[in-house]
Formats: C-alpha cells, sequence, structure tokens
C-alpha cells in the first residue's frame, strides 16, 4: 500500500475519496469541529447550516466566499438591519442558494443573537452556558430561539463548532488538533 493511500485510510470515512486540494478536504482539516470564539464567525456557521438543509455541504463549501459576500462578512448587526431590498438582493444572487425562507430565517436569528449578546454578553458566551446540554436539549433550545434549525442543522452546527464532539473520528489525525483547541471545560 503506498502512503497517499494509507494517509488518506486515517482520515474520517467521508474524506476517503476527497483530493487533498478538495474543499471539503480543506475544510476538514482545517476548520470543521474547531472551536470558533468571534460571534460572527459563529453566526457564520449557523447561516452556512441553515442553508445547506437539503443540499449537499460541498455546494455550500463551493460557495461560501459568495454567502460570507452577499451576507456582508457573517456581520451580525448589519444582517439584523437587512430590509426587504436586501432579501430580493439575496433571492436574486445565484451565488447564495435562494430559498426564501432561508433567508428570512437568518435576518431573524441574526436579530435573536443580537438580543442573546445584550443579555450574556456574546453569542458564544451564551453557547458556553448551554455546554452540558444533550443534543434533545440543545434542539429544544435552539428551536425556541431560532428559525429554521431542525435536528441535523442544530446537531452539525454544534459539531462544526465545537460545541459536541463528534466532528472527527478518534483515529483521525484532526481529532487530536480539535481536543488541543477546545477549552477545558468542554473536554469534561
Amino acid at each position: 500500500m503506498n502512503n497517499e493511500v494509507y494517509l488518506k485510510m486515517s482520515y474520517c470515512k467521508f474524506c476517503l475519496s476527497l483530493e487533498n486540494d478538495n474543499v471539503h478536504s480543506i475544510y476538514h482539516n482545517n476548520h470543521y469541529g474547531f472551536p470558533i470564539l468571534d460571534d460572527n464567525e459563529l453566526f457564520g456557521r449557523l447561516i452556512l447550516e441553515i442553508n445547506q438543509a437539503g443540499l449537499s455541504w460541498d455546494t455550500i463549501l463551493k460557495k461560501e466566499t459568495t454567502f460570507r459576500s452577499a451576507y456582508n462578512n457573517f456581520e451580525i448587526n448589519k444582517i439584523a438591519r437587512f430590509t426587504i431590498e436586501d432579501e430580493v438582493r439575496l433571492l436574486n444572487n445565484s451565488g447564495v442558494i435562494r430559498n426564501k425562507l432561508k433567508v428570512k430565517a437568518v435576518i431573524f436569528n441574526a436579530q435573536q443573537v443580537e438580543l442573546l449578546q445584550q443579555e450574556y454578553g456574546s453569542f458564544s458566551q451564551w453557547l458556553d452556558l448551554h455546554h452540558t446540554k444533550s443534543l434533545e436539549e440543545w434542539n429544544k433550545l435552539f428551536k425556541k430561539t431560532f428559525k429554521f434549525v431542525g435536528t441535523e442543522i442544530v446537531n452539525e452546527f454544534l459539531m462544526n463548532t465545537g460545541y459536541l464532539i463528534g466532528a472527527h473520528q478518534e483515529f483521525c489525525p484532526i481529532f487530536e488538533k480539535v481536543l488541543k483547541k477546545q477549552p477545558k471545560w468542554l473536554q469534561e
């Protein structure tokens, strides 16, 4: 067995057939499961997860740059102030997912995150406060707080941002890198 095949076999199952320069492999190796402290980046992950519903993650990753541009670099305060004109702009932008329910949910959710920031200091502090919740409890909390957040979206958002373990299989070399970056309280 050559070294390249052996190295691919040591990664998570969904990366075995991907090339190293594939957007999915790059994301897996550098972003997936790593904790995020910046509220705008956290919210950006939620935007991407909401828009992924019903589509492949590969599609979303290929459009991430366009999403970032269309949604003002994921700046919560700007998105929370989006107008009907902004909704129309997004619905006419072929570089993002043109789904009215998803667009409206992102704007509403930005407004909700602003409320959380006012009450808890930041979106990440609100998430940190609930770190001991089970996935079922997280789902209830997200459904109470946000729109367009089903079980799979919540699960993937929490794994994607390091709040739930499971983004990488234990034999994957990225697993240890993610573990080293997680706060101690999350590892308990």
